[in-house]
């Protein structure tokens, strides 16, 4: 009898909760990985995975465990809370050196609450939806400059507004579909990403001197600390992490 996996998610922001159940092997492995690719790409402050009812079948599988869910190396600024795991799943995972720092914790619904808190500040965190027209480009750099003002980050507005135009601009020329921009502050950390609707994967080109066009990727690379795409079942997100200073 073939395996199954059932990835259910129960709530989406500002804290994410995805329940997993059935088996975990190496066939179901491809669906846990989109399943969390998925909850992953509207950037929770948190994601809360509820593996209770979840059963690793082998020790193969175990590692597949650990690749999908320390993601966060590829997808900053989201961590990852592994709930409810039996004792050889969370030894795995604690040894996993992939998995430095991420988080264990016995139930869901406690984890839940102090993700919750009220004592703790919210995000400072835009997110709109755009059409892929020109015009969008200059919606996104207002509000970008709007936003590093409002949060005391003016050593990167230039910086973030042209990032920001780049990642716009690429949906724009090649996605043709409606995105999503969001647009937070974590400590430091200036997070922004752009969800689209097209399986298309973005690529850094090497275009010539006389070549009109083809250095938005470039630029985005060489401008922030870290960015990477991460693909979901219906398109895809486009991510970039840029470090600023302390707030004025």
């Amino acid at each position: 009898m073939p395996s199954q996996l059932v990835c259910r998610p129960e709530r989406d922001l500002p804290v994410a909760v995805l329940t997993i159940s059935g088996t975990l092997d190496r066939i179901t492995g491809d669906a846990l990985g989109a399943a969390v690719r998925r909850s992953l790409s509207s950037l929770p402050e948190k994601l809360l995975l509820d593996v209770e009812r979840l059963h690793v079948s082998d020790p193969l599988a175990l590692t597949t465990l650990g690749a999908v869910v320390c993601q966060t190396a590829e997808f900053p600024a989201v961590p990852i809370v592994v709930c409810g795991a039996d004792r050889p799943t969370r030894d795995a995972l604690a040894g996993s050196a992939a998995c430095a720092g991420l988080e264990l914790a016995d139930d869901c619904g406690d984890a839940l609450d102090h993700a919750l808190e009220p004592a703790r500040p919210p995000v400072p965190r835009i997110r709109v939806r755009l059409r892929p027209v020109p015009e969008a480009c200059r919606q996104v750099r207002n509000l970008v400059s709007q936003a590093c003002a409002a949060w005391h980050r003016a050593d990167v507005t230039a910086t973030a507004t042209l990032v920001a135009t780049e990642l716009v601009a690429n949906v724009v020329r090649h996605a043709h579909t409606t995105m999503r921009f969001t647009f937070e502050l974590r400590g430091n950390r200036l997070i922004m990403a752009v969800r689209d609707g097209s399986l298309r994967m973005p690529r850094t080109l090497d275009p010539a001197v006389t070549d009109a066009g083809g250095r938005g990727l470039r630029l985005v690379r060489d401008l922030t600390d870290a960015w990477g795409v991460l693909p979901v079942s219906d398109g895809k997100v486009v991510w970039t992490q840029l470090t600023t200073g302390a707030a004025a």
